[in-house]
């Protein structure tokens, strides 16, 4: 049970209400500081801060990582209406906890307790087994810095395996967590930031080739069919779902995010990617740490699927075995494998076979 049953530490946690945040200074080493309209140096530039300005702050996302002057961070900060700063070029005085966007509103968003009356048990990791460290009272307030996958639970908000970390050792389940205004683009802990392209198509060769080989050498399938099909299904990297979970093949979740992922994101025709924009889809899709972790898990389907078992048996030859796993239904599109063929013959692909 994830409710507390026994006596135990009752949380209450009172949050306050958001409204403008106060106390951010912009520090550079002495220019200004950009104001993107999203969170990521590839977003049209809106204006500039001056090194010491004083914006007023509503709330944060992770973005793009950045290196500035004042840290190394993936936070950027919501300071109007599609106005966004990098938290590396931003002092704090005092300190704040500064609450997260909701993703479809880009409202400040808190999380509440939502059991209906019981306790909401705090574990030591994301399962009802854990260790006990303590219990929430409905209604108390959460500071959640992250999310994992972990035992499913059905609560009161939702069924789900997500659970939310909020310190050291210390995870609720999100199946009793409701959202003020909305549920935030949560990363999952651990997780590399957005994948933003660089350098053009050659950029995305370049930063992807090292994760094709890899997967090559464990998995047998050819890096340059690989490379080919990640360039066709993300658009050369600019998905929304590349971009933010590091799904490069439109691995989709069927109940667990398998041995690859970190867990299961609903991408819906509701909802916007805070560096991806908004986006047309509506299923659940694994989410992974890193590049590197898709392309393993991609291998391991074509190279474990009975299906694909012919093309198996071609993957000293790349053309042939794009050509097979397109006749196994890999892809519905009826010249698939002529555009994987036409990538890898424009760009050289084989050398990386």
């Amino acid at each position: 049970m994830v409710l507390a049953l026994a006596a135990g530490a009752i949380l209450v946690g009172a949050l306050p209400t958001y409204a403008k945040i106060t106390g951010a200074v912009v520090s550079t080493d002495s220019g200004p500081v950009n104001v993107r309209s999203g969170p990521a140096t590839d977003r049209k530039t809106v204006g500039t801060l001056a090194k010491g300005a004083n914006p007023e702050v509503f709330c944060k996302v992770r973005g793009e990582l950045i290196k500035g002057h004042v840290r190394n961070s993936s936070t950027w900060l919501r300071i109007g209406k599609d106005r966004w700063i990098a938290n590396a070029y931003v002092a704090w005085s005092p300190s704040q906890d500064v609450p997260w966007c909701a993703a479809s509103t880009q409202e400040a968003t808190t999380a509440r307790v939502t059991t209906g009356g019981g306790e909401l048990n705090v574990r030591a990791a994301a399962n009802s087994t854990a260790g006990h460290q303590g219990a929430y009272a409905n209604g108390a307030g959460l500071l959640v810095q992250c999310q994992v996958w972990g035992q499913e639970v059905d609560g009161t908000a939702r069924t789900t395996g997500v659970w939310y970390k909020i310190g050291d050792k210390r995870y609720v389940s999100a199946a009793y967590v409701g959202w003020s205004r909305g549920e935030p683009w949560l990363p999952w802990c651990g997780q590399d930031p957005p994948s933003v392209p660089r350098g053009g198509n050659q950029g995305f060769i370049d930063a992807h080739a090292a994760a094709a080989q890899a997967s090559d050498d464990a998995t047998g399938v050819p890096a340059s069919v690989t490379l080919a099909q990640a360039i066709l299904e993300t658009g050369w990297g600019r998905g929304a779902l590349a971009r933010e979970d590091h799904n490069l093949f439109g691995m989709k979740c069927f109940g667990s995010p398998g041995d690859h992922a970190v867990g299961c994101r609903d991408y819906a025709t509701f909802e916007c990617s805070p560096t991806g924009g908004c986006f047309d889809m509506d299923a659940t899709f694994r989410a992974y740490k890193t590049v590197a972790d898709s392309y393993r898990d991609h291998g391991d389907l074509l190279s474990n699927w009975s299906r694909y078992a012919t093309a198996m048996d071609h993957a000293d030859d790349p053309r042939r075995f794009a050509k097979e796993i397109h006749k196994a239904g890999y892809a519905t599109d009826p010249k698939y494998a002529e555009k994987l063929i036409g990538i890898m013959d424009d760009y050289d692909l084989y050398r990386f076979d």
